[in-house]
């Protein structure tokens, strides 16, 4: 009986709401009471924080593209530890004079040449193109790091749109049930007209807030399911807590493991590595390569009495103009910019902690001062003067003020809260790992 009757109330209240506008005391809204709920998926994906992060690195493109930028420094690599092929010739020689041709006296010869490197120049070639699939590993983890926090700031974006949907439901259930009320007191004579207009005003203010919960739910998740190359067909059930979990990192540590860690200053590090690697094979290269050849040459039958013979030679070429200052100049400002750039990774990397660390810290204060008492004051305050207004013992601008300030007061709760987590995934960014709550 008692569910029979509870569905003959709603039924009530919707009729109300259809037909309302067409009296001033009936009006309650043209909004729907309930927003409809959307069509579930057929499938749903459960994701924790870390899940969509171990997705994401699976299925991104971008990461895969730059993943391919490895292969090709370890190629250069590879070729780097090559030496120079050999180079064979063939030809012929003949006289044509006393009778003598190409079918009596000609002469056949074939030479090998073999270029050798002088000065230790592949060796610093290898080491060279070392640094550089370094740097490229390096920037591949860089990219890992910066796009990690972009998922996770996503995901927790997406459950900060969820935490405010809830409030706003249950703000909008709690004030559809007053003005359920309060339609009848109206009727009875109980309250005045104005009264029950800010009432249903309120209810709006609250159905309207609903929508727009819905709709920023529905974009973070569509930067979600972007983000991790899934379709819109798939249901997210996120499954990580959005709640407060205090973290006290250690600064001073913060700032070594940073500059000796971080993918960014490994890369700065490693191109400055690779560019005097490249100055010293810029100066090996004032010593001339040595060319060795040898051959065998075959005579006619008219030759000399040696039929066949022997040659070895050796090319050195003498430096006296060429001698690489340019490239050894280029060289130089190459490891110059290098340093320079090394040393302003190096600053920002410092002043990037110390800033994510202030921030940690001013926001974790305003989340703890909402802990403490006033989060939990603002909501029995809204029970006690709805309470108090059912008794007639406050009036219903105590009642909105009420409604108004503990939505207020938790609202601002989960924004703190969400500026906490992102503060706390910006200071792992800016360290370059994950910090242990």
């Amino acid at each position: 009986m008692a569910q029979i009757l509870a569905k003959v109330g709603k039924f009530v209240f919707c009729a109300v709401m259809i037909i309302g506008w067409g009296h001033p005391a009936l009006a309650a809204t043209d909004l729907p009471a309930k927003t409809a709920p959307a069509a579930s998926p057929a499938t749903a994906l459960r994701l924790g924080l870390d899940d969509a992060v171990a997705l994401f690195l699976r299925q991104n493109l971008d990461l895969l593209m730059a993943k391919f930028g490895i292969e090709s420094a370890k190629g250069q690599q590879i070729t780097a530890k090559l030496f120079p092929n050999p180079t064979v010739s063939i030809g012929t020689l003949s006289a044509y004079t006393q009778g003598r041709n190409i079918g009596n006296s000609g002469q056949l010869f074939g030479q090998v040449q073999q270029l050798f490197e002088l000065a230790g120049k592949r060796g610093y070639r290898i080491e060279s193109a070392a640094f550089g699939t370094q740097s490229v590993e390096a920037a591949f983890e860089d990219a890992v790091r910066q796009l990690t926090f972009t998922v996770k700031d996503a995901y927790n974006r997406t459950q900060l749109a969820q935490r405010r949907l809830a409030l706003a439901e249950e703000n909008r259930d709690r004030f559809s049930r007053i003005l359920d009320v309060n339609t009848i007191r109206f009727k009875k004579g109980y309250i005045a007209e104005v009264d029950l207009i800010r009432i249903r005003l309120q209810f709006i203010d609250f159905q309207s807030q609903v929508i727009q919960s819905i709709q920023e739910g529905d974009s973070a998740r569509g930067d979600l399911r972007q983000l991790l190359r899934v379709s819109p067909e798939m249901g997210l059930e996120l499954t990580s807590e959005f709640d407060y979990k205090r973290v006290d990192p250690d600064i001073n540590r913060l700032r070594t493991v940073a500059l000796d860690a971080r993918p960014d200053v490994r890369v700065k590090r490693a191109l400055m590595s690779q560019r005097e690697a490249d100055l010293k094979l810029a100066k090996a290269y004032r010593i001339p390569d040595v060319t060795v050849g040898g051959g065998y040459a075959v005579q006619g039958s008219k030759g000399p009495d040696n039929q066949g013979q022997v040659a070895l030679n050796l090319g050195l070429p003498l430096p006296l103009f060429n001698r690489n200052q340019g490239g050894i100049m280029q060289a130089e400002v190459a490891v110059q910019a290098a340093e320079a750039d090394l040393n302003k990774t190096l600053n920002q990397v410092e002043n990037e902690v110390d800033v994510a660390h202030k921030n940690l810290l001013q926001s974790r204060r305003l989340v703890e001062a909402f802990l403490g008492g006033v989060l939990d004051d603002a909501r029995s305050t809204f029970t006690i003067v709805e309470r108090a207004y059912e008794r007639g013992g406050a009036t219903i601008l105590d009642l909105l003020d009420a409604a108004r300030t503990s939505r207020t007061i938790q609202q601002n709760y989960f924004e703190a809260l969400f500026n906490y987590q992102r503060h706390v995934i910006q200071l792992e960014s800016a360290v370059g790992q994950e910090i242990s709550l």
